[in-house]
């Protein structure tokens, strides 16, 4: 069960980064130019995170304050990235609800060895307290704000309840999640359930890192796009605005990020949160023009853009530049992850572009 003790947010939350473009874009508040940041920033594209990785495997890495730490501050200090995101993953959320979790190198991704099969099963997860359950994430986090020294934000995350949903019922990683969606089909309580334990978990994990110093939050909801608009609508999007109902986000700005939701991008937008990240098949103008009135917009250019050669990524930024047009309420990103693969020197043009292109949008 969650404690019921009263945690007051720690007060460095408050204390504005010397950088705050991030912050003030989210607000949709005046920048003198776009802020950038990538999603996946900490990763295998980075020589200097695997160094690190040489010294831990995965969870061993997310489990490790001070090594967790220290890669979600190398994309600041590398390519000068206007906010970090802790170092973590989606999935311990189901693992300190009581579910068994194995990353094997090289072995097709995270897995549960026993996923969820039935209703005692699903009925057998706790809700966890964060503060019991995943202390290393908060201890990551207070560590990262430390060392960033309020140079820029720290981004908290975690996954939507259907996403995490889908990885629990399924398994491991899937293309179709045939077996999570059947339970959304063939027993929608039982899905209810599972739904509402998750968005009373991701909320209460939400909240732990907010009191542990982040100063923004963004719930990816990978899989929501497997979803017909219907079904995504009644799975996914419901849990979500369960999860930001319950958040007390002592002002921190809330990113959703729904991938392949294009469909349903008002209500994406009147869920709660006041970033709506888009992915790269969504146009930023089109969406400007529906719901940029009202909240900021994060995002999109295709992750496999930072493969083209430089002038072509240059061309790509300048290009949702353009889309997106003159005023506030941009944070620049990628449509989804950056991919492992990526050349880190492709990487420091795009955020290049951005700084050089972005401010002639502004003043």
């Amino acid at each position: 069960m969650i404690s019921t003790t009263q945690r007051k947010p720690v007060s460095t939350n408050s204390t504005r980064p010397s950088n705050d473009l991030f912050l003030r874009a989210c607000r949709r508040e005046d920048v003198e130019r776009t802020p950038v940041w990538f999603m996946r920033q900490a990763g295998r594209y980075l020589p200097e995170y695997r160094r690190v990785r040489e010294k831990a495997d995965f969870l061993t890495l997310c489990k490790t304050p001070d090594l967790a730490a220290e890669v979600t501050i190398q994309p600041v200090d590398i390519l000068g990235v206007d906010a970090a995101i802790i170092f973590s993953d989606i999935l311990v959320v189901p693992e300190a609800m009581g579910m068994e979790l194995i990353v094997e190198e090289g072995r097709g991704g995270p897995r549960f060895p026993i996923p969820l099969r039935s209703r005692d099963e699903i009925n057998k997860l706790g809700v966890p307290d964060p503060h019991a359950k995943l202390p290393f994430v908060m201890e990551a986090i207070k560590t990262a704000r430390r060392s960033l020294n309020n140079r820029v934000p720290l981004i908290g995350f975690a996954g939507s309840p259907w996403t995490l949903a889908a990885y629990m019922v399924e398994g491991k990683g899937s293309k179709e999640f045939r077996l999570a969606k059947e339970l959304l089909f063939s027993a929608p309580k039982d899905a209810y359930t599972l739904l509402d334990k998750l968005a009373r978990a991701v909320a209460a994990y939400l909240n732990a890192q907010i009191e542990a110093g982040a100063q923004a939050l963004q719930i990816f909801d990978t899989w929501g796009g497997l979803l017909g608009q219907e079904e995504f609508e009644e799975f996914s999007l419901r849990y979500i605005k369960q999860v930001l109902s319950l958040l007390k986000t002592d002002g921190a700005p809330v990113i959703l990020f729904c991938k392949d939701c294009g469909h349903s991008l008002e209500k994406i937008a009147d869920a709660g949160a006041g970033v709506v990240s888009l992915d790269w098949k969504t146009d930023i103008r089109k969406a400007r023009d529906m719901i940029g009135s009202y909240v900021a917009l994060q995002g999109n250019l295709d992750p496999v853009m930072l493969f083209a050669p430089p002038e072509r990524i240059e061309r790509g930024v300048r290009s949702i530049l353009d889309k997106f047009g003159k005023g506030n309420g941009h944070v620049f990103n990628l449509g989804h992850g950056i991919l492992p693969e990526t050349p880190v020197e492709h990487a420091q043009v795009f955020v290049n572009a951005v700084k050089s292109f972005s401010p002639q949008y502004h003043g």
